[in-house]
Formats: structure tokens, C-alpha cells, sequence
């Protein structure tokens, strides 16, 4: 039953596509034991556009592929232990990356800063090394310094493709629609918030000012909401009292980013979602990332869209993000320089 009703809710749009006229996807999840990777993997194993799931952890892959393989979709499953990174990369077309340690009380993502990011380092030469052209997909945290540790990694082997290189922030949106909805009393369905700006903290701009409910909402409500949708996780990370952090609704927006952008792949027009990717948008200001609305299709990233009218309690957002962002991005950066 669980299957059945994610498969609706990630995959409406995919259903004009039959097996037969999608093409065969291998997509690797990188981290598949950990608390987004399994339920990640058994989303995805849902997902009627991927052919091949490829599963690989240092602990755990093996037995989450076994399990998930029961599934009755046509999907191909295998796992892969620690020494078997190349195998499990072989032939994928989407790398999916939520491999690193969680969240737990106090931390920020920036204190997972040190351990993830040589975790991310490590996965992405190997993905430079044995699937330069696949499409990879980020959510290992710090977002806004993951990716440009990928990047930077790619680009030093001379395989980094910007089209294909996506910093998952899809659960800044799918908060964002959720609580607004919870506020006007409508459906999620009706109240989508484009985000900009980056994955953390005050880096996380909701543009509620272009949704008719989101513009409704002012004053003390509003402020609360912003804040809620900034810092949702410390949210669920204090909920689950150090048990873990933010890892069921991440796997569904995780799911919900990569089925996106396989519709795109297969060739479906018009699929707009936002993602942390390298920007023009304010490259004059020393930010190469950026999340905004993006057009993926057949390349990954097909246009990068502007921001639009933004109301002055989003320009003091923006005033806040741009610079914190700017820090995040460069620390990434020096992390691979210096290693």
C-alpha cells in the first residue's frame, strides 16, 4: 500500500510514458544502508523509470537489495559492499548521493562539514573515474558545499559537466508547499513555493509572494512560516530525540527530484522543479551555485530560469542568504584545493 500510493504521488507526469518507450536507466544510490538510503532505494525501486537499481554502502547494500528486490516492479536490483564501488557505478546513467553521517542535536550542517565532505570527495572521483557522464544528484549535507566539492573534484580528472551536477533541495520545496497549504487551509497541490537560494539556514529563500495563498500570508505568520521552512529539519531532529534526523521526507524528496529529472531524460517538455546548480544568476557576486527554477530535459539542466518579482520581505531574505552562501560555496571549494 505504501509503495503503491508513492508511486502516485512521485510519478503522476511519468505515467505518459510506457516501459517500452523509456530507455533503460541504471541509477546508483551511493549510501543506500544509511536512514535516507533505504527508503530512497525503496521509492526508487517504485519508480517506473528506473530499469536498474544499483545500491552500494561501506555496511548494509547487500541486505537493503535483497529486501528491496522483493518488490513487484520490473526494476533490477543489486548491492554492493564496501570494495565494490566500480561494480555498483558501472553503466549508471544517475548517481544518487545521500551517503554521510545525519544530523543529530545541535549540530548544524555545517558541523557535519568535516566528515561528509571527504565522503563526497571520495565518491565523486570515483564517479570522474568510472561514470564521468552520469547525471549526480547530492544530498549529502552541507548541500551548499557538497556540490561544489563534486565539482571541484570532476573538474580536476576533466570530466565535470555543470548540466549534470544537481544539489537536491527538493525538501525546502515540498516544505514549503506542505506548511503554506497547512496555513490556508488548501492542498499542498495548490500552494507550490518555488525556494532559491541554497539548502541551509537563512540560505533558503521561500518566494510566497508568487503563490496566491503564500501572498496572503503576512505579518507574525508569515515570519513563523519562513522560519519553519529555513529550519524544518531542527524540527524533526528534536522530535526524534537523537534518533536520527530529517531521513523519511528527504527519501521522498530525493525520489521526487530523481524522478523529475529521469521524465526530463526520457524526453518529457516542460519539467520545471528548483535544484542547487551552477548559476549565472549571481556569478557577478562570486556565487557559482545557486538554486532557483530549473528545466531539466535530455542534457540535465536545459535552462536555469530567473528569480521573477520578489517582495521586500524576500529581498531581505535574499540580503541575508547571498552571503552565508557565498562562504558555503567557498568552503567547499578550499576543501578540495587543499586536499
Amino acid at each position: 500500500m505504501f509503495t503503491r500510493s508513492a508511486v502516485r504521488a512521485l510519478s503522476t507526469n511519468s505515467r505518459t510514458f510506457s516501459s517500452s518507450a523509456a530507455r533503460h536507466t541504471k541509477v546508483a544510490v551511493l549510501g543506500a544502508g544509511g536512514g535516507i538510503g533505504q527508503p530512497l532505494s525503496l521509492l526508487l525501486k517504485s519508480d517506473t523509470l528506473v530499469t536498474s537499481l544499483s545500491l552500494y554502502d561501506i555496511r548494509g547494500a547487500p541486505g537493503v537489495a535483497a529486501d528491496v528486490s522483493h518488490v513487484d516492479t520490473p526494476s533490477e536490483v543489486n548491492g554492493y559492499p564496501a570494495d565494490k564501488l566500480d561494480e555498483a557505478l558501472d553503466g549508471a546513467q544517475v548517481v544518487v548521493i545521500p551517503a554521510g553521517v545525519p544530523r543529530k542535536p545541535g549540530m548544524t550542517r555545517d558541523d557535519l562539514f568535516n566528515t561528509n565532505a571527504s565522503i563526497v570527495r571520495d565518491l565523486a572521483a570515483a564517479i570522474g573515474r568510472v561514470a564521468p557522464t552520469a547525471h549526480i544528484l547530492v544530498i549529502s549535507n552541507p548541500v551548499n558545499s557538497t556540490v561544489p566539492i563534486v565539482a571541484s573534484t570532476l573538474k580536476k580528472i576533466g570530466v565535470y559537466n555543470p548540466a549534470r551536477l544537481f544539489g537536491v533541495t527538493t525538501l525546502d520545496v515540498v516544505r514549503a508547499a506542505r506548511f503554506t497549504a497547512g496555513i490556508a487551509g488548501a492542498k499542498p497541490s495548490d500552494t507550490p513555493i518555488t525556494v532559491i537560494g541554497g539548502h541551509s539556514g537563512a540560505t533558503i529563500v521561500p518566494l510566497l509572494s508568487q503563490n496566491a495563498h503564500g501572498k496572503a500570508i503576512s505579518g507574525d505568520v508569515y515570519n513563523a512560516l519562513v522560519h519553519r521552512i529555513q529550519f524544518g529539519g531542527d524540527e524533526v531532529v528534536k522530535a526524534k530525540d537523537g534518533a536520527g534526523s530529517a531521513t523519511l521526507s528527504m527519501a521522498y524528496a530525493g525520489a521526487k527530484f530523481t524522478n523529475s529529472l529521469l521524465r526530463g531524460l526520457n524526453g518529457e517538455k516542460g519539467v520545471i522543479t528548483p535544484t542547487f546548480v551552477e548559476s549565472p544568476l549571481y556569478k557577478d557576486q562570486g556565487i557559482d551555485f545557486f538554486s532557483s527554477n530549473v528545466e531539466l530535459g535530455v542534457n540535465g539542466v536545459e535552462k536555469i530560469f530567473p528569480l521573477g518579482p520578489l517582495s521586500a520581505e524576500e529581498e531581505k531574505l535574499m540580503a541575508a542568504c547571498l552571503p552565508e552562501l557565498k562562504k558555503n560555496i567557498e568552503k567547499g571549494k578550499a576543501f578540495v584545493e587543499s586536499s
